[in-house]
């Protein structure tokens, strides 16, 4: 939508045959497209949460780098950066999904793991001066040099969500290792991260709106490796028949590899934070309802 410009009639009768008389011999697509997408933006999400997005494609149309690596996989990935500074490293993965991340991670030996993550953990901001570094390293990552003010990128949050999408293993490991290195980052990175045992904490009325975005598939697949207690949760917000078809669908379905368990909890807890971030359902703490609504 950011690059698009004038799309002229030819084009627009090859997709959009009814939208001919209207076109002319040039079509308005494209005019002045930028006002266009903030103004569709700040209607869908809202000015705080259009302002980051609106930022990224506006001004970063130009960058061909980071673009590129959005399209490859995570083993290409970290093939092209493995010789690059741990902080170059953790730079380049706060601009990619936290799913894409640490598939990228995974690939990288346990104390690289680590290393790149405390320093994603405890990175506030990227600098334009830090960004023509990225340049030398992936021809453009941005092209927003002329802003000088900080991009808010990293943190704690960046962290855990990268976390969120490692498997257990690699995820204890690398907790061990930034324990021993700083207690206090740690914990607040566990603070942050949000596991599948934590839907034991979401309201009923949330679990209800939650269920209504995962496939049964992948629910059953999930609750094959949950406890008890989350089952009867689960159960507890679904309909009577629907529970039991969903307890005779446990009990039918044969054994599963405990990596396929937690990518479906993993695809269930994606949903749990679109849903959050939205505003849509609220992630339960630790703590009693009162200390869950502060």
């Amino acid at each position: 939508m950011a690059t698009l410009n004038s799309v002229e009639h030819e084009q627009v009768n090859e997709v959009l045959a009814e939208f001919m008389a209207q076109a002319g011999t040039q079509s308005a697509f494209g005019l002045d497209s930028d006002e266009y997408i903030r103004s569709v933006l700040n209607k869908a999400l809202g000015e705080e949460k259009a302002s980051g997005l609106i930022d990224r494609i506006l001004q970063n149309r130009d960058s061909n780098g980071i673009e590129n690596l959005k399209w490859m996989d995570g083993a290409a990935v970290s093939e092209l950066v493995r010789n690059e500074h741990p902080q170059i490293i953790a730079t380049i993965l706060v601009h990619l999904e936290p799913e894409h991340a640490s598939e990228i991670l995974s690939y990288f030996p346990a104390r690289t793991r680590q290393d790149i993550i405390l320093r994603i953990a405890t990175l506030d901001g990227v600098k334009p001066l830090a960004l023509s570094e990225l340049n030398e390293v992936l021809t453009k990552l941005l092209s927003s040099t002329s802003n000088q003010s900080k991009k808010k990128m990293g943190g704690i949050r960046s962290a855990a969500e990268i976390l969120n999408f490692m498997n257990e293993a690699n995820e204890t490991l690398i907790m061990e290792g930034i324990k021993e290195y700083d207690t206090d980052i740690a914990q607040k990175i566990m603070d942050e991260m949000f596991i599948f045992d934590d839907v034991i904490n979401i309201s009923d009325t949330d679990i209800q709106t939650i269920l209504r975005e995962v496939q049964s598939e992948v629910l059953i697949i999930a609750l094959k490796g949950a406890t008890e207690e989350i089952r009867q949760k689960i159960f507890s917000n679904m309909s009577t028949r629907a529970a039991e078809m969903m307890k005779e669908d446990l009990e039918t379905k044969g054994p599963v590899k405990l990596s396929e368990v937690e990518k479906q909890q993993k695809e269930i807890l994606a949903v749990i934070r679109r849903l959050v971030d939205e505003g849509q359902v609220v992630r339960g703490g630790k703590g009693n309802d009162e200390e869950k609504y502060v």
